[in-house]
């Protein structure tokens, strides 16, 4: 699949169901198929409904990822806070944009897109983000999402490294889910009234998330903005401009909730949201934000 930044991510699925409505409206499935007393046979008539019955129902079944473009944004080699926040104007519109993208997942997906967010976030650890919703979109246009084996999935996400891992995560996530043979997500996030406690829940009860796959999810979903997300990238940046001392040589629990608190104090001394910083500091360096 190629992914050309600033163009819209392909939905295969999506393009397939733009076909099935038009074939609709051919002429072979309407009037033209009629002569002036109606159908020609009953079996005419059987196969036109039958078929439209099954497009409704392809349709209604299959959902698809949530579309997302990558950002394009200008690099930046400040290393000083006065050029760092300059360059956050700059890029603010893009982040204001993404940032509305995260919060309107939350408020118009559905659950098997939330759950399709969460999987994203289990396939990004030592990945590439764009190679990870490449191989989530895979997943969704094979119907295989919901209902394949890890063994199957496994097959599929060749881009994701640890795949075997990662699909054995994926298949317990969904069964963790899955209520009444459909996936429920939304109302059990919605029940915390506390997103650090939702944090420790979905680390306890999700194979595969630590601290910072759990923060990304709920960042992804516009639940999350308070939280810091941190990789040895984002840490290298804290680094840089003074927010930490030390870059740790490991992430341990104790250290993580650490060095969030020294993000988060770091944020509120320069004004600028800790969920901007996130995304400042990553297209700064690569030129884009995507998610």
């Amino acid at each position: 699949m190629r992914f050309t930044p600033g163009n819209q991510f392909p939905s295969n699925t999506f393009e397939r169901n733009k076909k099935i409505k038009k074939a609709l409206s051919n002429k072979k499935l309407n009037k033209a198929s009629e002569n002036q007393k109606g159908y020609k046979t009953a079996a005419d008539s059987t196969l036109k409904h039958s078929f439209v019955y099954c497009i409704i129902t392809f349709m209604k079944n299959n959902p698809t990822p949530i579309p997302i473009n990558f950002l394009e944004t200008p690099v930046d080699n400040s290393s000083t806070v006065a050029g760092l926040k300059d360059f956050w104007k700059k890029v603010l519109p893009l982040i204001e944009n993404r940032e509305k993208h995260f919060y309107e997942v939350w408020e118009n997906g559905t659950d098997e897109e939330i759950f399709m967010e969460l999987v994203f976030c289990l396939f990004t650890p030592q990945s590439k983000a764009v190679s990870c919703w490449a191989a989530v979109n895979d997943l969704v246009n094979k119907n295989m999402m919901f209902d394949a084996t890890d063994k199957d999935i496994a097959k599929v996400i060749t881009q994701v490294r640890f795949r075997n891992n990662k699909a054995i995560h994926v298949v317990k996530a969904r069964e963790f889910f899955t209520i009444g043979g459909k996936i429920k997500i939304k109302e059990k996030l919605k029940s915390f009234k506390d997103i650090y406690e939702l944090r420790k829940w979905l680390i306890k009860n999700i194979k595969g998330f630590g601290y910072k796959e759990a923060g990304h999810f709920l960042r992804n979903i516009g639940l999350g903005k308070d939280l810091a997300i941190l990789d040895r990238h984002i840490l290298k940046n804290l680094k840089l401009f003074g927010a930490i001392k030390e870059f740790p040589k490991t992430l341990t629990t104790k250290t993580y909730l650490e060095t969030e608190k020294q993000m988060q104090d770091f944020s509120q001394n320069i004004g600028i949201p800790i969920s901007h910083l996130d995304m400042l500091f990553w297209c700064k360096n690569t030129g884009g934000i995507f998610k």
